[in-house]
C-alpha cells in the first residue's frame, strides 16, 4: 500500500546522495510498503482507484483522495456538527456560515502535515512525465530509480488519462494532440506495455492507429522530436539547431539564450548541450519496434530534413519566414561547421560553459532544477559528461520528488510541490475566518513552515553571470532545498507573515525578525520591470527575448515570465501592508513601485471590464487580483473606473444558481466561457466572492453575495471537504495545473470574508 512521507521521514539513511538545507522540510515521497494498511484500507484504497476509471471520462479530475484517506485515518478529528443545508427560499444565518467554516476548519486540519505545510496535488502537463521517462530509459536508470509498482502506477494514470478516440492530450482535460500521444504512447512502450503482452492492449492499438491517421511522429512539434532523438527513434538530422555556441554570444544581443524567459532558458541550456553532443540511445528492440510503430512510412526512407520543418498545424504557433530561413542557416551551414575543426574548437568552450551553469543551476536548487523538464535534461547532461559522477547520483536520488499519486495513479508535478504556496494562501484563509480556536494550532505550525522556508542565502558567485537576480529574502513555490524566488509566492508568503504578526503571540508565536522581513522588501523590488509589472522569475529580461530559441513552441511563451496580472498584484499588496507597519523603510521607493505596478495593472484590463489570467482559470482569477492590486494601491470603487468595471464584469458573470464555473476553454476562446450546463464551481465562486467583497458589494447589494454564500454552504460534503470540480490552476495559458488544496481554502477564505463584512464577526472564540 502507497503511503505519503514527509519532510526528514522520507530520507533513506542509505541513500548519501541527497543534500538539503533545512532537514528536507516540505519535502514529499510516496512510498510503496507491502505491509501497510488493513484490509479495510486496502480495500477502500481499490474501491477509490476503481471508482475514476469508470468514471474518467465525465470527470477528469482526480481528487486527491488517497491523500485524504491516510490523513484523515493518521489525524483523528473531533466529531463534526451536523452538515448545513440552504433551501432557495431560505436566508443565510450568522450560524449557517460558522457552522459551515468549523467544519470545513476541522476536515482542513487533517490534512496539515506534521511540519506545517499542506501537501497536495499539483501535477498537469502531461508530458513532463515521458521526459523523465526517456531520460531514465537512456541512462539506463528506470528499473533501479521507479520500481515495478512505480511503473505500474504510472502506466495507470496514463490510461486513465487516455481520450476515447485513443490520443493523450497536453493535460488531463486538453484534446488530443500529436505531441501527448506519441510521448504517452513511447512512455507506456518503455515500461514494457505491448499490444502483445497487456491487458491494455487495445488502447494501445487505439494509440498508434490515432499517431499514424495523424500523420505519424514526423509531426509532432520540435520538443517532441528532441525526446524522440534522444531515445534514438528519430533522426537529430530532423530537429531544428540548438547551438550551444549562441551562450558565447555578447549578453548584450537580443539573440543571447540567457535573455529567454527563466523556465525556457534552463530548458534550452541543457538541450542545446545534448543537441551537440547527439546523444541517442543504441538500438534495442524496443526501439526497433518503435521505428515501425510511430512512422507512416519505413523508418529508412524518411527526409530528415524535410521531416524537420513539419509540425500538427493545431499544436505549434507558425514559424515566421525570418525564423525558417535562421534556422536553415544554422542547420545547412553553420551546424557543419560547428561539427568540425576548426569550428569544433568553439563548440567545446560552448559546451564546457554551458556543464558550468548547469552544475550551479544543479547545487543551488539541491538538484531539484527549477522545472520537471529541465531537471530530466540536466541529468541527462551529467550522465554525458560522466556516467559514473556524483552530479549523476545525486540527480537520482531526487527524481521521486516529483512524483505524486492520487486515484488515478502516478503523475510528475509542475515542481516539486507548491508547499509553500498553498501554506501562505492557507494563512490568509484562515485568519480570514476569525475562528482562533479552531486555526490557532494551524496558524502555528504553518507560521514555523513559512519561515524555515524562506531563502537565507544569496546565490553564489556573480548574478549577472549566472542570469539570476538576488535570492536572500525571497520564498521558493515549493521547498526552500528548491530554491528559486518568485514574486508572486514572495508576496504571498509576506502577506500571510504580516497577517499572523497582528494575532496573540500566545496563538501563533513570535513574529519574523524585521531584518528577514526587510530582506524579503529587496527581493520584491528587485522583480520589478521598466514597464512597471513584476515578474515571476526574473525582470532583467526584455519584453521580446529571443524566439529562435522557443522550442517548445507553445502559444503560452509569452506568459511564462512576461506581462502578468496576478504577479504585479500580489506584490502591490505585499508592499502596501509591508507599508503600513513599517512606513519608514524604502518608502519612496515602495510608493513608486505600487505607482508603476497600478498603471501596468490598469494598461492591462480588458474592454469589459475583466483581466485575462495567467496562472489561474482565467478571467474570474485574474480578475480577482486585478481588484485587490488597484485597492492595495489606495484606489476605492466609487473613485475607480476601473474597479467598477471590474465588478460589474463579475457579477455579469453570476449564474442563475447564484455562482461562478468557468471553464479552462476561455484560455483558447478569448472569452470568458462558462462551464458546461452552467455549473457552478466552489472556487470560483469564492473568487468572484473574494472581489465583491474587498470593493464593498455588501454595501451597494448583498444578494449576489447570499446567492453565492448558498452555493459554498450547500456544496460541503459530509466530512466537511468539497468535491472535487473542474480544473483551476493554468500555466502558459492552455496547459491546466492542478491546485487540490484550492477547493478547500477559498471557500473558507471567502465565507470568513462574508461572515465579517455581513455579520461583524472577527477574531471570535467559539
Amino acid at each position: 500500500m502507497w503511503r505519503l512521507r514527509t519532510g526528514s521521514s522520507t530520507v533513506d539513511k542509505a541513500d548519501s546522495w541527497l543534500s538539503s538545507l533545512n532537514n528536507h522540510l516540505g519535502r514529499q515521497i510516496w512510498c510503496y510498503d507491502p505491509e501497510a494498511g488493513t484490509p479495510q484500507e486496502r480495500e477502500a484504497v481499490e474501491a477509490e482507484c476503481a471508482r475514476f476509471t469508470a468514471n474518467r471520462h465525465q470527470q477528469r479530475q482526480s481528487a486527491d483522495t488517497l491523500l485524504r484517506l491516510q490523513f484523515q485515518k493518521e489525524h483523528s478529528a473531533n466529531r463534526l456538527p451536523s452538515r448545513i443545508t440552504v433551501n432557495e427560499d431560505h436566508e443565510v444565518t450568522e450560524d449557517d456560515v460558522t457552522t459551515t467554516l468549523c467544519r470545513a476548519l476541522q476536515f482542513y486540519s487533517q490534512l496539515q502535515t506534521d511540519d506545517g505545510h499542506w501537501s497536495g496535488d499539483h501535477s498537469g502537463p502531461m508530458f513532463f512525465l515521458p521526459g523523465m521517462v526517456i531520460a531514465l530509459y537512456v541512462t539506463g536508470a528506470l528499473d533501479s530509480v521507479l520500481s515495478e509498482h512505480h511503473q505500474r502506477e504510472i502506466c495507470r494514470y496514463i490510461y486513465n488519462h487516455q481520450r476515447q478516440d485513443g490520443s493523450w492530450g497536453l493535460h488531463p482535460e486538453g484534446t488530443g494532440t500529436l505531441f501527448g500521444t506519441v510521448l504517452s504512447y513511447v512512455t507506456l512502450r518503455l515500461m514494457g506495455e505491448s499490444k502483445s503482452n497487456s491487458n491494455n492492449r487495445e488502447a494501445l492499438r487505439k494509440a498508434q492507429t490515432w499517431i499514424i491517421d495523424h500523420g505519424g511522429a514526423t509531426d509532432v512539434p520540435s520538443w517532441g522530436k528532441f525526446w524522440l532523438a534522444v531515445l534514438g527513434v528519430y533522426e537529430w538530422s530532423g530537429v531544428n539547431p540548438l547551438p550551444p555556441e549562441s551562450w558565447l554570444l555578447p549578453k548584450s544581443l537580443i539573440a543571447h539564450p540567457g535573455r529567454l524567459p527563466v523556465l525556457y532558458r534552463f530548458i534550452f541550456l541543457p538541450m542545446s548541450y545534448i543537441y551537440a553532443r547527439r546523444l541517442s540511445h543504441h538500438l534495442t528492440k524496443i526501439i526497433e519496434d518503435l521505428r515501425k510503430e510511430l512512422y507512416t512510412i519505413p523508418y529508412e526512407d524518411i527526409d530528415w530534413n524535410h521531416a524537420r520543418k513539419l509540425g500538427a498545424k493545431e499544436e505549434i504557433v507558425p514559424r515566421s519566414v525570418v525564423q525558417d530561413v535562421i534556422l536553415s542557416i544554422l542547420h545547412n551551414y553553420v551546424e557543419p561547421i560547428m561539427s568540425h575543426w576548426p569550428g569544433f574548437l568553439l563548440r567545446q568552450k560552448a559546451l564546457a560553459l554551458i556543464m558550468e551553469h548547469i552544475h550551479h543551476e544543479d547545487e543551488t536548487t539541491q538538484y531539484l532544477c527549477v522545472c520537471p523538464v529541465s531537471k530530466a535534461l540536466n541529468m541527462l547532461c551529467c550522465w554525458l559528461e560522466d556516467r559514473n559522477s556524483d552530479a549523476f547520483k545525486k540527480h537520482l536520488s531526487r527524481v521521486l520528488d516529483f512524483l505524486w499519486l492520487s486515484e488515478d495513479g502516478m503523475k510528475m508535478q509542475v515542481c516539486n510541490g507548491s508547499q509553500l504556496w498553498d501554506t501562505a494562501l492557507s494563512v490568509r484563509a484562515l485568519i480570514s475566518a476569525n475562528l482562533l480556536n479552531e486555526c490557532s494550532s494551524m496558524l502555528r505550525r504553518a507560521k514555523l513552515y513559512i519561515e524555515n522556508t524562506q531563502i537565507q542565502e544569496s546565490y553564489p558567485g556573480d548574478l549577472d553571470h549566472w542570469h539570476r537576480i538576488t535570492s536572500k529574502g525571497g520564498w521558493p513555490q515549493s521547498t526552500r532545498d528548491w530554491g528559486w524566488p518568485v514574486s508572486d509566492c514572495t508576496a504571498e508568503a509576506l502577506q500571510a507573515v504580516l497577517a499572523l504578526s497582528s494575532q496573540s503571540t500566545t496563538d501563533v508565536g513570535e513574529a519574523l525578525p524585521e531584518e528577514r522581513i526587510h530582506e524579503c522588501i529587496n527581493v520584491l523590488l528587485s522583480f520589478q520591470k521598466s514597464n512597471g509589472s513584476f515578474a515571476p522569475f526574473d525582470a532583467r529580461n526584455p519584453l521580446e527575448g529571443p524566439k529562435i530559441w522557443n522550442h517548445t513552441e507553445s502559444p503560452g511563451y509569452k506568459s511564462l515570465d512576461f506581462e502578468c496580472v496576478e504577479c504585479t498584484s500580489s506584490v502591490i499588496q505585499a508592499l502596501a501592508a509591508f507599508n503600513k507597519i513599517y512606513p519608514e523603510h524604502r518608502a519612496k521607493e515602495i510608493s513608486i513601485s505600487i505607482q508603476e505596478g497600478t498603471r501596468f495593472i490598469e494598461r492591462l484590463q480588458n474592454s469589459d471590464g475583466s483581466w485575462s489570467g495567467t496562472w489561474g482559470i482565467c478571467f474570474t482569477y485574474a480578475t480577482w487580483f486585478g481588484i485587490m492590486g488597484l485597492l492595495a494601491s489606495g484606489a476605492r470603487y466609487y473613485e475607480s473606473i476601473a474597479i467598477q468595471r471590474a465588478c460589474e464584469f463579475i457579477l455579469s458573470k453570476q449564474l442563475p444558481n447564484g455562482g461562478w464555473g468557468e471553464h479552462f476553454h476561455s484560455f483558447k476562446n478569448k472569452v470568458y466561457t462558462n462551464l458546461e450546463g452552467e455549473r457552478a464551481h466552489v472556487v470560483h465562486t469564492s473568487w468572484s466572492m473574494l472581489a465583491l467583497l474587498a470593493t464593498g458589494q455588501e454595501g451597494r447589494d448583498a444578494i449576489p453575495l447570499h446567492r453565492a454564500a448558498k452555493i459554498l454552504i450547500n456544496a460541503q460534503m459530509e466530512t466537511g471537504d468539497y468535491s472535487q470540480e473542474g480544473v483551476v490552476g493554468a500555466v502558459c495559458g492552455d496547459h491546466t495545473i492542478s491546485y487540490a488544496t484550492y477547493r478547500c481554502v477559498f471557500p473558507i477564505w471567502a465565507l470568513g470574508e462574508y461572515r465579517y463584512k455581513l455579520f461583524g464577526k472577527k477574531n471570535m472564540y467559539i
